[in-house]
């Protein structure tokens, strides 16, 4: 298992702040010069051999340097092209099974999409270790090491001096630090190789929704949403939505968000837990208007940070469809759009009232059957229709009430 940690450059003087930045500049345009020569090839290897690298002209980097941005190219064009050729597969396998309907349109939606050559914004340099030594010895000096750069180019010699963080020294206790690093202008990714923790057999599964305006919301009630000082998700994507994208405040507080939802989901109590249903979600707001403010609103980083932390503490995760959950009963099983208004969850069958966030983590833990998009499109839940755990029957229509319909939930949800 791989994890990564952060170190700033901001020990360092200006001089070698510069060279590195002018590093990473060359580093990048040589990587957009191996793009271009490596998209119109049909196969690519991992590994450019000399016919490609020679092409480059007028670099200062390295030999080695240059090989590196090779390889990374490499890596970037066979990852654009690789859904390119999934769809096509997808293509070709309906029209050997006979589904020639579905390969249309499928057929259209990759005409229409179609793959572009990837335009280069940022590049962060990867350098193995060849090019870096970590040191974690204090030689006498402030500082807790120090990462010697070598064979850049034009005879250049760099020591980064770092200090160790908290989550520096938690990895370090956990595992062995990897040769490699990550280059950027502001910062240094370390990698560490931790044991693989295993899967825990025993234990309550819960369902966990997300939100803005509260973070967490568990179906054994747990809810996490008010951070240091005060702050929530929601204030601070409030402030993020005042602020002029790419100006200084707006980076801080872009990381004061990651740090925020890093703390959330530190507060979440796994004792006794094997596993987490979580919704799968994507492409929220595709497609629709949003405003400033919900469109800081970084699910993909929460998830990210929540499956991180399930998988460092042998936690399954598990997604589910968020179809329905949140117009759910959880205590009858009774879907109604008008069962949910805001924050405030009310059914119209059995008059069960719950927060709605709640409510639908509650929904999120149960194994309910998936729901096809033909029977969305019906739009039954404007009338109503109750929708059943696995053991019971299925759909039961809006016209009839079944009383049998109770879904129980598991002891630690109660």
């Amino acid at each position: 298992m791989i994890r990564s940690t952060k170190i700033t450059l901001k020990y360092s003087n200006k001089g070698k702040r510069e060279t590195l930045s002018d590093f990473i500049d060359e580093y990048k345009r040589v990587t957009a010069i191996f793009v271009d020569l490596l998209w119109d090839l049909e196969k690519i290897s991992s590994k450019l051999d000399n016919s490609l690298t020679s092409q480059v002209k007028g670099s200062w980097l390295s030999a080695r340097a240059i090989q590196a941005a090779g390889k990374q190219a490499s890596g970037i064009v066979r990852g654009t092209r690789k859904k390119q050729n999934q769809t096509i597969w997808k293509i070709g396998d309906f029209k050997s099974k006979g589904e020639f309907k579905k390969a249309r349109k499928l057929q259209v939606y990759f005409d229409k999409k179609l793959v572009s050559k990837p335009t280069l914004v940022s590049v962060q340099p990867e350098l193995d270790s060849r090019f870096c030594e970590i040191s974690l010895e204090q030689n006498s000096t402030s500082f807790d090491g120090w990462i010697k750069l070598r064979c850049l180019g034009n005879k250049l010699k760099i020591d980064v001096p770092f200090q160790r963080h908290k989550h520096f020294n938690e990895m370090l206790s956990k595992g062995k630090i990897k040769a490699g690093i990550r280059l950027s202008k502001k910062n240094i990714t370390l990698m560490f190789e931790l044991p693989e923790v295993p899967k825990r057999a025993e234990g309550f599964v819960i369902g966990v929704d997300i939100g803005i305006l509260t973070t967490f919301s568990l179906s054994d009630n747990q809810v996490i949403n008010t951070g240091n000082h005060g702050w929530t998700y929601n204030t601070i994507c409030e402030k993020l939505s005042r602020q002029t994208k790419g100006s200084k405040n707006f980076e801080q507080t872009v990381k004061h968000r990651s740090n925020y939802i890093h703390e959330m989901v530190n507060k979440i109590d796994l004792t006794g837990i094997k596993q987490v249903n979580r919704e799968r979600i994507v492409g929220l707001r595709k497609g629709c208007n949003s405003s400033r403010k919900l469109k800081h609103f970084n699910y993909a980083e929460i998830f990210e940070v929540l499956d991180n932390r399930l998988i460092s503490e042998g936690v399954l995760s598990n997604k589910v469809s968020p179809t329905y959950t949140s117009q759910r009963c959880s205590a009858c099983g009774w879907v109604l759009k008008a069962n949910r208004a805001g924050k405030r969850f009310k059914c119209k069958s059995c008059s069960f009232e719950l927060d709605a966030d709640l409510n639908a983590s509650r929904n999120i833990s149960l194994y309910l059957p998936a729901i096809s998009k033909e029977e969305r499109l019906k739009q039954a839940n404007r009338k109503g229709f109750y929708w059943n755990v696995l053991s019971e029957e299925f759909i039961v229509p809006h016209t009839q009430k079944d009383p049998d319909s109770n879904c129980v939930l598991p002891d630690k949800t109660l």
